[in-house]
């Protein structure tokens, strides 16, 4: 079979290896989609080499069919369509206090693990997620990043009429901003490149670039001065940590949804004259990707829209070149059998 390895220095490559049986508890999968992350553009970038065990395959974004069930695997089978939450918590300990999704022992699959980007992929059974026949595989691929957004508007406790405002129009921010819109929010996106605007109008999201309009004062029009009820912080950059609390209203809710790897100043007075939250969202639970399996499935949304370029799986070191030279793409997928 085929397989990608990082050979860390921007380098990727297409190797042989043998497809081997699964161990008991775990399954095979022959991978049909893997999508490319931000994640896997840092490893690509050199930022994980500490952490990567390289060389390495990556990869967690994907879908596939089972073609193999090792011993004690008694409730999937051969052909059945699936996604893998990679998230490996065999180490969760009581003091996690059953938030497995964040325990301090957690292991992320295609991270610290082997990934996706191959041909077959064997996991344990444990991480696998059912799809249902009619589930279009190509969309499935995208099941993993729309979890994330389900899981931060969980977290932000949005209900139907609320006003939410997203800093950051790339494929988190604009999945965050379709699954806020279906839950019944008003929805502003905030994003800089020309490009994503136009692409939120497409997916029927009003977007406005935070350079040429006041965004604070167009949400307080909207809002008839109450302004935003929650923020999702997507963007990862100083502008919007500094506007978040001037978009957010009296007891507004703030989702940090980026990674901020370094300690970043907040106006921490806004916190407390307005009586604000601050809501940390990592990942997913169970239940999210049940939620987002749901909405892929019935196929409601745009979707297909997210997709901008789909490549054999042997180009792999051309992918991530022209992700790099590409900033206004949304989501490239690789299709593992070609």
């Amino acid at each position: 079979m085929k397989a990608t390895v990082y050979n860390g220095n921007g380098s990727f490559s297409v190797i042989d290896k043998t497809t081997e049986d699964p161990a008991p508890d775990e399954v095979r999968i022959k991978v049909a989609y893997t999508g490319v992350c931000g994640t896997d553009v840092h490893i690509y970038h050199g930022m994980m080499d500490k952490r990567v065990a390289i060389p390495q395959t990556i990869g967690h974004e994907m879908s596939g069919t089972i073609d193999g069930v090792g011993e004690n695997v008694n409730d999937y089978s051969i052909g059945e369509k699936v996604v893998v939450r990679p998230l490996d918590d065999r180490l969760v300990k009581a003091s996690d206090k059953g938030y497995n999704h964040i325990c301090a022992g957690l292991k992320f699959i295609g991270i610290d693990s082997p990934g996706s980007m191959q041909q077959y992929w064997n996991v344990p059974a444990f991480v696998l997620h059912k799809l249902k026949p009619e589930t279009d595989l190509k969309l499935a691929a995208l099941i993993e990043p729309l979890s994330v957004a389900v899981h931060d508007v969980k977290m932000s406790g949005l209900v139907p009429g609320e006003t939410a405002v997203v800093l950051g129009g790339g494929p988190i921010g604009l999945l965050v901003a379709l699954v806020a819109k279906n839950a019944g929010a008003n929805v502003i996106i905030s994003e800089v490149n020309e490009t994503r605007i136009k692409k939120a109008a497409e997916f029927g999201l009003q977007a406005v670039n935070p350079t040429k309009t006041d965004i604070v004062e167009l949400v307080r029009e909207q809002t008839e001065g109450r302004l935003a009820d929650v923020v999702f912080e997507v963007a990862g950059v100083q502008p919007a940590l500094d506007i978040m609390t001037d978009l957010a209203g009296i007891r507004g809710r703030i989702v940090m949804v980026a990674i901020h790897g370094e300690k970043k100043p907040v106006d921490l007075f806004k916190f407390f004259w307005k009586e604000l939250k601050l809501i940390g969202a990592r990942v997913y639970e169970k239940e999210d990707y049940e939620k987002a399996i749901a909405l892929i499935t019935a196929n409601e949304l745009p979707f297909e829209k997210m997709i901008t370029d789909v490549q054999p799986l042997s180009n792999i070191q051309q992918v991530f070149e022209s992700i790099d030279k590409n900033p206004s793409g949304l989501k490239v997928l690789m299709d593992c059998q070609l």
